[in-house]
């Protein structure tokens, strides 16, 4: 780990067992942490205006380095402000490497939400080769041919200009065999340390750097990643991989690795956000997290709510929603709730009105903010193992505090 105040700062402010509430301190500002982070896929966040975004309660939005390289690329990006003054969003920044979608197409589970469109033919892109160099494939926006390794991420990523760029890696899947684990895993140590040579001689030098930690569901082989990448001149840490079939098992996963972890290092986990998962990785010690389900709901129709029995969500196109007077979730501060009934946004989302889509995923990131939010204050206050056990209980987070 290395320790350089100008391109990132972690204060740890409090502690409450594993957890701990801090504070990252970036070039475009600061974060309070635990965090959710959330997509701003192809340099917006779905359905959302910056502002929108920031009144919510983020701080921190994630661009897709796969998606903005294939469009517009990373060119026209910088030559308008890096992405910050690209997309109008002059809080903190941070780049993924890429390396999840690349390797998405390769083993052949990238749905449409992945490639961040809907209704996309499904042989439109493929990975042509995988090779120590790096990967070979083709754009699912015009088949035209593209490379991605290691130096080219890291390319990518300063163009952007994000505050916190990721090392690119090979993101193993659920069927990888341990012995093809192993191998790939010892080739991101590689390419960790590719990524980390590009950067210092060509990175920003307020870009801040996190490694990747891989290994599948196996200890062993954690264990070697965390060593590894903790032993880099990386300024932060990231978890990503396969991390079990189940939540049961993701949960001994991560358990078993954020218990290796250097503890004054921050934390990401990467592509998980579910209510239940948030408040129990935050106990573990994550301080940050991304994913994609509240507004890939919230275009769905699904609504965020305190139904651990329903995980979290109900539809709210269904028909007994159309007379109902009442918010999305009582109690709920969010703008959706506050000034639009339920039987309201029914009918917007059953008549395909891009408004109702609009409302249900405002009031799903509301949600998710105040989870995170309310988890820092019971950290604060000493009390987060009662936050997390009234959530997964079904309380509301507004209500849990």
């Amino acid at each position: 780990m290395r320790s350089d105040p100008d391109r990132l700062r972690f204060e740890i402010v409090a502690r409450d067992g594993d957890a701990r509430a801090g504070v990252l301190h970036t070039p475009h500002g600061t974060v309070e942490t635990p965090c959710f982070v959330p997509l701003a896929t192809r340099g917006a966040v779905k359905g959302m205006l910056p502002a929108e975004v920031e009144d919510l309660g983020f701080e921190m939005v994630l661009g897709n380095t796969y998606h903005l390289m294939l469009a517009p690329g990373e060119e026209l990006i910088a030559a308008r402000g890096g992405l910050h003054g690209f997309m109008g969003w002059e809080r903190p920044i941070i780049t993924d490497s890429g390396g999840f979608q690349v390797f998405s197409l390769a083993h052949g589970s990238v749905a449409d939400e992945v490639k961040g469109r809907r209704g996309a033919p499904t042989s439109a892109g493929g990975v042509l080769e995988i090779a120590e160099e790096g990967v070979r494939f083709r754009s699912y926006i015009d088949g035209s041919e593209h490379f991605l390794s290691p130096e080219r991420s890291m390319e990518v990523q300063a163009g952007l200009g994000s505050d916190i760029a990721l090392v690119f890696d090979e993101c193993t899947p659920v069927h990888a065999d341990r012995d093809y684990t192993a191998r790939s895993t010892e080739r991101t140590h590689r390419w960790l340390g590719r990524c980390l040579d590009w950067h210092a001689e060509h990175g920003p030098p307020g870009q801040a750097v996190y490694g990747i930690v891989q290994g599948g569901t196996h200890e062993d082989l954690r264990r070697e990643s965390v060593d590894a990448v903790s032993a880099a001149g990386v300024d932060g840490l990231a978890i990503g991989g396969t991390l079990g079939r189940d939540k049961e098992e993701m949960g001994e996963v991560l358990e078993m690795t954020t218990g290796l972890l250097p503890r004054e290092a921050p934390v990401h986990l990467l592509g998980i956000g579910e209510p239940d998962d948030l408040v129990r990785n935050i106990t573990l010690g994550i301080d940050s997290f991304d994913c994609a389900v509240p507004t890939r709901l919230g275009r769905h129709g699904m609504a965020l709510a305190p139904m651990p029995e329903r995980r979290y969500r109900y539809d709210v196109s269904r028909a007994a929603h159309a007379t109902d007077d009442g918010p999305l979730v009582d109690g709920c501060p969010c703008p959706a709730c506050a000034r639009f009934s339920r039987a309201y946004i029914h009918y917007l989302c059953r008549a395909d009105e891009l408004t109702g889509v609009r409302l249900v995923t405002i009031h799903n990131l509301a949600y998710i903010e105040a989870i995170v939010s309310g988890a820092r204050e019971a950290i604060l206050a000493g009390r987060l193992a009662a936050f997390r056990d009234a959530i997964l209980a079904g309380a509301a987070p507004w209500e849990a505090g």
